[in-house]
Order: C-alpha cells, then sequence, then structure tokens
C-alpha cells in the first residue's frame, strides 16, 4: 500500500540535497509532486534523473509573489494541494559573530533570513487557502540549530530558532483546518550553499575535509544521514492518517545529538 497515494505535495527547495531526499520518497509513496526551487538546472536534472511527472517551477521562497505563482501553477496542474514542504535554506558556514563583516552584515542578515525565514512563512501564506481546502498539512524542515549551539554561526543558528517557533505559532494559528509541524535532521551528506559573502573560507558543507568522519562521531549512533534519511518522518508528518492529531511538533532525526 503507497501511504500518499494521489496525495499533491509542494515542495520549496526540492531540487537537491534532503528536498531531493523528500521528493523521491514521496513518489514512491504515490504523491503528485510539485517543486519549487531557484536553480533551474538542478530543477531540470531533478526531472531528467528521478521523473518526468514531477512538477516544477523556478522561483525565489524569499518572494512571495513566487510562492503565489506556484501555489496557483500546482493547482492548475495537479487540482489540489494537500501537503507543503518548505525546505530552502542557506548555510552561514559556521561564521562567529567576531568575523562577520561589519559592512556586508546587514545585507547577508537579510538575504539568509529572508531565505530561512521568511521563506517559510511566505510559503504556508500563499498555499494556506488550498490547504485550507484539503485540511491539510505543513511540514518545515528545522535543524538541530534550531534547539542547540554549534551547528552553525550565529545568523544560522538564530534563523532556525526562529523556524521552531514559526510551528509552534501557526499551529496555534491554522488549526483546526490545517496542522503544522516540522522535521529537525541533524548532520547530512548534502552540499548546502552558504550566503554569498559570509566567508572567504565557505564551499560545500559536504566538502570539507573529514566532515563525514567528524559528524558520524559526535552522534551516539555514530553515523551520518543521507538526504533521505529523513523523508519517512516528513511523510508521517504530512498524512492525516498517519498523524492526525499532531501539530506544532517538531520530530528530531539526527542519530540521537539531544542525548549524548
Amino acid at each position: 500500500m503507497k501511504l500518499l497515494q494521489s496525495n499533491v505535495v509542494l515542495i520549496t527547495g526540492g531540487a537537491d540535497g534532503i528536498g531531493r531526499g523528500i521528493v523521491e520518497y514521496f513518489l514512491e509513496q504515490g504523491a503528485h509532486v510539485a517543486v519549487m526551487d531557484i536553480n533551474v538546472g538542478k530543477l531540470d536534472l531533478l526531472r531528467d534523473e528521478v521523473s518526468e511527472e514531477i512538477f516544477t517551477q523556478q522561483g525565489d521562497v524569499a518572494s512571495f509573489a513566487d510562492n503565489q505563482r506556484m501555489v496557483a501553477a500546482t493547482v492548475a496542474h495537479f487540482g489540489k494541494i494537500d501537503s507543503f514542504i518548505g525546505n530552502a535554506a542557506l548555510f552561514d558556514y559556521f561564521t562567529p559573530l567576531h568575523k562577520l563583516d561589519n559592512d556586508t552584515l546587514s545585507d547577508t542578515f537579510d538575504r539568509l533570513f529572508h531565505v530561512n525565514v521568511l521563506g517559510y512563512i511566505n510559503g504556508v501564506k500563499a498555499v494556506a487557502p488550498e490547504l485550507k481546502k484539503t485540511k491539510g498539512s505543513v511540514v518545515l524542515t528545522v535543524s538541530n540549530s534550531g534547539f542547540y549551539p554549534g551547528g552553525g554561526g550565529v545568523l544560522y543558528v538564530a534563523s532556525k530558532h526562529a523556524v521552531v517557533g514559526i510551528i509552534k505559532q501557526l499551529g496555534h494559528e491554522l488549526a483546526p483546518d490545517i496542522r503544522v509541524n516540522g522535521v529537525s535532521p541533524g548532520a547530512t551528506d548534502t552540499a548546502m550553499a552558504s550566503v554569498d559573502g559570509v566567508s572567504d573560507r565557505a564551499q560545500p558543507l559536504n566538502s570539507i575535509k573529514g566532515f563525514h568522519q567528524t559528524a558520524a562521531n559526535a552522534v551516539p549512533l555514530n553515523r551520518i544521514a543521507g538526504p533521505k534519511d529523513h523523508a519517512h518522518l516528513y511523510l508521517v508528518l504530512a498524512s492525516n492518517a498517519l498523524s492526525p492529531l499532531t501539530t506544532g511538533h517538531i520530530i528530531h532525526s539526527d542519530g540521537g545529538w539531544g542525548v549524548k
């Protein structure tokens, strides 16, 4: 039995990394999937390498208009939306406060928070009228950095703490029609781009020397996650059949970071 048979799921930031893992798993479980991402090339690869049945559209989550267009296009293509998965994010390459450039700090803050925080608010606001029709669900990607220090610099950690607040507040505001929850992944084998200009040492996260072993050694389960390892938790929270009474909740998928 496919757990999301005929469900329509809209995913932002779904062209690579954890987002792509969610896309692949949801397709396996029978969902119709729409993906908005800022990178057209990665969207093309997603369709070529995963499935031509994925509906894709380029857009910037920081733009409410782009989110609105994506919602309208998804409904025009599939007829409805049952779940929204917000996943787009930028990293800050572990940059501490004293190394943030004084002259560019405001611009760096604005871009990172526009993607990591406003992007989720834009997405939920744009899709809420459609989710209300289907009694649908929202699942947002948090991070260990939403709960603990050390998983990024001050900007990234602050932004992910803000996402925790969004989930709690919208779980309250949008009830009883829409459930709002989150998944909090730990270190994952993904490239995860940093905001432009935050550090002259910035590189893809999984290209950092020793990253995989260091991340595995940091948690009790002694392994680093693959992009698809978190996907089943998104499915549980997206499904009204599997989590009908769960809202305002965040599931940790972090190898046991919180109990180390």
